[in-house]
């Protein structure tokens, strides 16, 4: 009798459950494709949407300058943001669950600071360089400086990985991250005070982040490691969403936590190096989308909320981009700052509409 009263309703509401979170990805992706038109769309100059499709299809534009625009320099910066926000949403989903704080971000290990170490050991040392063997070495290049914030970021990587096979707890990894951070951050204030104006002024630039810088050959190396990391991420939804229920827990089910730590780790880091690496050091949004994806879809499950994180980061990063390109005509604002402007206001209100 009992199973015959509850069952329908049980029913009906899985089903009522299942249909909105349907209709909420279906409003995500249409919002990603709206979005990834727009960028496309508005700037210096203002291209129709219907121009934008037909070029993205193969077709004559109106305009010859069209067709140049949109291909030369506002697809790969689309394509950068979209992999941009994907990947640094996924790695700060990653990290609030394997550290269970809802504040850690895709830089929580030191891979920011230590990418940012390599641009400024290049940049800001680069002055006691002749400039002809910096030209030979082509460090003063977006390509070199790409090469230094991979390196350093790698570097950090390496440590922590091993480390992360070594220390148990998981909340002393996240503070051996952290200090791991202020150390390169102390040794970046170092060689700012030792630096000419020129050199300093190239690497505040770095720092604002940007999603512009990427041609179409750094996106060769870009799209193929981002996607990898990606479904690295995807295949760990069922043991990222055992260690929500703790890691004695994960252990009776079966799952080495070491090894789950570990890969976690390097996807996580790989993501956000490689970010950093080629746009520089994008804050916010690797902290902001989870949260916002679990008030979405109000569930922790990770097969959920991972391919809603994609969108929703891809979805925002376009945003950011459109807005630090349109509010000033003639004038790019700096991409950290226009995210931290849209996220703050939205994360808070999550956070106080949750309590």
């Amino acid at each position: 009798m009992l199973l015959k009263k509850y069952l329908p309703t049980n029913l009906s509401l899985y089903a009522k459950s299942t249909s909105i979170k349907t209709l909420a990805f279906s409003l995500l992706i249409i919002g990603f494709v709206f979005a990834f038109l727009l960028d496309l769309a508005l700037g210096s100059v203002s291209i129709p949407i219907q121009e934008v499709i037909n070029i993205l299809l193969g077709k004559e534009s109106e305009k010859v300058t069209y067709a140049h625009i949109i291909l030369k320099f506002r697809l790969p910066k689309a394509l950068t943001a979209t992999l941009a926000g994907a990947a640094l949403g996924v790695s700060g989903l990653q990290m609030q669950t394997l550290f269970k704080n809802p504040l850690a971000g895709p830089f929580v290990l030191g891979i920011s600071s230590g990418a940012s170490l390599g641009v400024a050991l290049v940049v800001l040392t680069a002055s006691v360089t002749t400039p002809t063997l910096l030209n030979d070495l082509g460090i003063i290049t977006d390509f070199g400086l790409v090469i230094a914030a991979s390196f350093g970021a790698a570097s950090v990587l390496g440590v922590m990985l091993v480390v992360s096979r070594r220390v148990q707890d998981t909340m002393t990894l996240l503070i051996l991250g952290l200090l791991f951070g202020y150390a390169t951050s102390a040794i970046v204030s170092i060689l700012l005070q030792f630096s000419s104006k020129e050199r300093i002024q190239s690497y505040i630039m770095w720092t604002f982040g940007s999603f512009a810088g990427v041609t179409w050959k750094q996106l060769i190396v870009l799209i193929p490691v981002i996607l990898l990391s990606l479904l690295m991420a995807v295949l760990q939804s069922k043991s990222l969403n055992a260690l929500l229920l703790g890691e004695s827990y994960a252990r009776s089910l079966g799952l080495t936590v070491q090894k789950t730590r570990f890969s976690v780790i390097t996807s996580a880091s790989i993501l956000a190096g490689a970010i950093t690496a080629f746009c520089g050091p994008i804050a916010f949004l690797g902290v902001a989308i989870p949260h916002l994806c679990r008030s979405l879809f109000m569930t922790s499950d990770h097969r959920i909320l991972i391919p809603s994180v994609i969108f929703m980061g891809a979805i925002l990063a376009l945003v950011a981009d459109l807005c630090s390109q349109v509010w000033v005509s003639q004038m790019v604002l700096p991409l950290n700052a226009i995210t931290a402007l849209i996220g703050t206001p939205v994360v808070s209100w999550v956070i106080l509409r949750r309590n």
